[in-house]
């Protein structure tokens, strides 16, 4: 798969797992067990979904995708440093987002696609700025489990140097990735100012 197929199906992934139902699961409960729906990469390209990089900061890229007509900006990047415990257990690229979608008034949105399936009911944790923040996982995806944290962690993560997502597969491997977060700050402000239009 290229890379940009690959980059318009993470995009369509995040958007769709990313809507509302994942903010009503997360602003109702803690223990929700509201799912966020699937998305079909196929139906991104057809929805106008492929992104557009509009600037390259440090580790961090700054694009924009308008899928189905609404706007969304978000910033990506890949960890600067992966393992997994056994060692050299195969997985997918993983990759880390701060999405926002101003049709849904959402903003600065973290989710995490971790490269596999994640152990259903397992709990993942995001650490940056000497906090740690429990993650809502679902598939291959992670985001904030306390919506009311979110603002707090971004501005933590445009603060710090790097960021470190750790979780378990389905089949029982630990992952730690370390996210550097050289050039986040200018990749949002970058993307605060081009999703206003």
């Amino acid at each position: 798969m290229s890379v940009r197929r690959r980059l318009t199906a993470l995009v369509t992934i995040v958007l769709v797992c990313g809507g509302s139902s994942l903010a009503q699961a997360q602003s109702t409960s803690s223990k929700s067990t509201a799912k966020p729906a699937t998305a079909k990469p196929e139906a991104a390209a057809a929805g106008g979904a492929e992104p557009t990089l509009i600037g390259q900061f440090g580790t961090w890229g700054a694009y924009t995708a308008t899928p189905n007509g609404k706007k969304v900006c978000f910033a990506l990047a890949k960890p600067s440093s992966s393992k997994t415990n056994p060692p050299n257990r195969p997985r997918d690229p993983a990759y880390a987002f701060v999405s926002t979608r101003p049709a849904e008034k959402v903003a600065n949105e973290v989710s995490i696609m971790i490269g596999y399936t994640l152990k259903p009911g397992s709990e993942s944790t995001l650490e940056v700025g000497g906090a740690s923040y429990a993650m809502y996982t679902q598939g291959d995806g992670l985001w904030i489990k306390n919506a009311a944290e979110e603002e707090r962690m971004v501005d933590a993560m445009r603060k710090s140097a790097d960021v470190t997502v750790k979780g378990v597969s389905a089949k029982g491997t630990e992952t730690t990735d370390i996210f550097s977060l050289k050039g986040l700050a200018q990749a949002l402000d970058r993307l605060a100012q081009d999703c206003r239009r």
